[in-house]
């Protein structure tokens, strides 16, 4: 029995983890470093920062650019084709 470590697909995990490193690139040393405090500070609940940490830290996040994150790791998903699909009898 194949063990559960063995089926991940390691290229799969490496390639979103490529995606997620070039948008935190975008970012300078000093926003990284906020953006890290900011998110330590609110401990998972952005009800525990004031509102300007609020709004700073949606800045920090609008620029991380997450909706192109989420289109990259789509098409990354879609290159597969048709895997796992059945196909149609005539």
């Amino acid at each position: 029995m194949p063990s559960k470590v063995r089926a991940l697909p390691w290229v799969a995990l490496a390639q979103v983890g490529v995606a997620i490193a070039r948008r935190w690139r975008t970012l300078s040393g000093k926003e990284r470093a906020r953006l890290t405090r900011l998110a330590r500070a609110s401990r998972g609940r952005p009800g525990n920062l004031s509102a300007k940490e609020r709004a700073e830290l949606r800045a920090l996040v609008r620029k991380l650019d997450l909706r192109g994150i989420a289109g990259e790791l789509y098409a990354l998903t879609r290159r597969g084709g048709r895997r796992g699909r059945r196909r149609s009898r005539k």
